[in-house]
């Protein structure tokens, strides 16, 4: 019992800092977007956790958990509706003594909005609240934990063999999570379209300044400080060994995404843009995240080092393609996300061809999934309610619409 207590506050504690993460989001989202939409971004933040907690709780737990048993597909079951604790649940016998059951699903209803917090961050600026507020409901409260109940729910991913390789892996969800919602910003953004000027009448991206670029690099480092909940509660226990090798995996491709990214647009544009360099961090963060526990402190600079070269390229493609992505989660997010997974068979304790193919094949099945669900939810609302708000909306602010009132009254400039 004392290991359980012991285990379960390391739990609890990561819970904590994974919901900690969400202010990062939010900083991150209005410092990077302009003054006249911060109302908008937060309330969409706040809106993502409340609504995915009760979600969860209505539902997804029971839908990314359900209990598949043999004979089952492993693709869809439904555990029943709320949460009710089992016998053991606040035992040494449930989860092998790594946390009770109340906080198993905490930690993992702090997990689910996550996925609809990077889309949010995608749609800044151009999409209609209430769309927004319909899309998070049906994506967090059934895609997301459909799309988790195949591997961390012992689903069919968690037994796809191929060769030698046994099971689709994915640590802390670069893939469960970060790409899950990297593929929803992606379907929202091309049916949105871009904001008013981000794009040139020859088709050349126009730079439009974030306002608040100090909480822009706050919000980073407070998520850079929530992975450590993020990733080290994904240990599922207070083992050491595995704790520490995940945090320093972690840091270190962190800080060595950070500075791939800063040398490399350093070196494309002849300036030090600290927006790549944070972005970098975080790709590196979102690689790192697929296998943080079975790399080496080398593999883990290498994958993060690379997830920053990725992170400039994943931009730049971004932009090419003219696709408006106001703080770079298509590339943080879903670019990075898949290359995290695809790490785990280059480096680390699994890394083998064959695993590289179950890498792979999984991000398609997922990516696949996503995409059509995403496409269905967007599509339709865009047709029945509409998604974009009107053009004098957006060049007034969503704030002012939408919410009627100003982030900062008493310094309001005129931002078109």
């Amino acid at each position: 019992m004392e290991f359980l207590t012991i285990n379960n506050v390391w739990m609890m504690v990561c819970t904590a800092l994974v919901f900690f993460m969400h202010l990062g989001f939010s900083f991150l989202e209005i410092g990077l977007t302009r003054q006249k939409n911060t109302i908008n971004i937060l309330f969409k933040n706040v809106f993502i956790i409340c609504v995915g907690l009760l979600l969860y709780y209505i539902g997804g737990f029971n839908l990314m958990y359900p209990g598949f048993e043999e004979g089952d597909f492993g693709f869809l079951k439904f555990a029943g509706f709320g949460i009710a604790a089992p016998e053991n649940g606040m035992t040494p016998e449930y989860a092998d003594g790594g946390y009770t059951w109340w906080t198993d699903f905490l930690f993992q209803g702090m997990f689910a909005a996550t996925a609809a917090t990077i889309v949010s961050g995608a749609v800044a600026e151009r999409i209609k609240l209430g769309a927004f507020m319909i899309f998070t409901i049906l994506y967090v409260g059934l895609v997301y934990p459909i799309v988790g109940s195949w591997q961390w729910g012992q689903g069919f991913l968690s037994t796809l063999v191929i060769g030698k390789a046994e099971g689709f892996y994915d640590f802390a969800g670069s893939t469960l999570v970060h790409s899950v919602g990297g593929w929803a910003a992606l379907v929202a953004i091309i049916l949105l379209r871009s904001r008013i000027g981000k794009f040139s009448t020859e088709g050349k991206p126009q730079a439009i300044p974030g306002h608040n670029i100090p909480l822009a690099a706050a919000g980073v480092l407070i998520l850079w400080l929530g992975w450590f909940g993020f990733n080290g509660g994904s240990v599922l226990s207070a083992n050491p060994e595995t704790t520490s090798l995940v945090l320093v995996t972690t840091c270190l491709a962190a800080a060595a995404g950070g500075v791939g990214a800063f040398v490399l647009s350093t070196i494309l544009y002849k300036n030090y843009d600290l927006t790549m360099f944070l972005n970098g961090i975080l790709g590196g963060l979102v690689g790192i995240t697929a296998g943080a526990d079975l790399m080496t402190p080398n593999e883990a600079v290498i994958i993060g080092l690379f997830a920053g070269i990725i992170i400039i390229l994943g931009v730049a493609l971004v932009d090419r393609l003219k696709l408006d992505d106001p703080v770079g989660a298509i590339a943080v997010h879903l670019i990075c996300g898949i290359w995290g997974t695809l790490a785990v068979g280059i480096f680390g304790a699994k890394a083998g061809f064959d695993q590289f193919l179950v890498q792979g094949l999984s991000i398609i099945i997922v990516g696949g999934f996503c995409l059509a669900s995403a496409f269905l939810i967007i599509y339709t609302l865009k047709k029945t309610i509409g998604i974009r708000v009107s053009e004098k909306e957006e060049i007034d602010g969503l704030d002012s619409h939408e919410h009627g009132m100003d982030a900062y009254p008493d310094f309001r400039i005129n931002q078109h």
